[in-house]
């Protein structure tokens, strides 16, 4: 499932989620509510987008907005956005993020540590716009 693009000027969508993510997502909506996504710069965990309920994470200048999802479901927990740090956007700015889902347990606060899983960013370069 790709997303609605939401970096300004932009056509096209920069992350996706795998069926096992929206699968695992659709557990989580009945638990916490409307999710979001933030993907850091930092070390450990990362590489590791980390899941929050809506606003449990604020976002701000340092922050992209990479994606909006509208999942299957609930209309009033559907809406699903992608942040990035703007620091680490700048690395990957060039790429297709595959949020997936695999078994074992990550670091940090992401909601879906208690289920056994951990999401994780897959990602391919994205083709040059410019090229012929």
């Amino acid at each position: 499932m790709k997303s609605a693009p939401a970096v300004e000027g932009e056509t096209f969508s920069r992350v996706a989620l795998t069926p096992a993510a929206v699968e695992l997502l659709g557990t989580l909506r009945e638990r916490h509510g409307r999710l979001m996504f933030h993907q850091s710069g930092g070390c450990c965990d990362g590489s590791a987008p980390m899941c929050y309920p809506a606003g449990d994470f604020l976002t701000g200048p340092a922050d992209v907005l990479l994606g909006v999802f509208r999942l299957p479901g609930d209309p009033a927990t559907a809406q699903l956005e992608f942040w990035m740090s703007r620091e680490q956007f700048e690395y990957w700015k060039h790429t297709l993020l595959t949020v997936d889902v695999v078994v074992g347990r990550g670091s940090g606060f992401s909601v879906e540590a208690p289920e056994g899983k951990r999401f994780l960013i897959r990602s391919a370069l994205m083709p040059d716009p410019a090229a012929p």
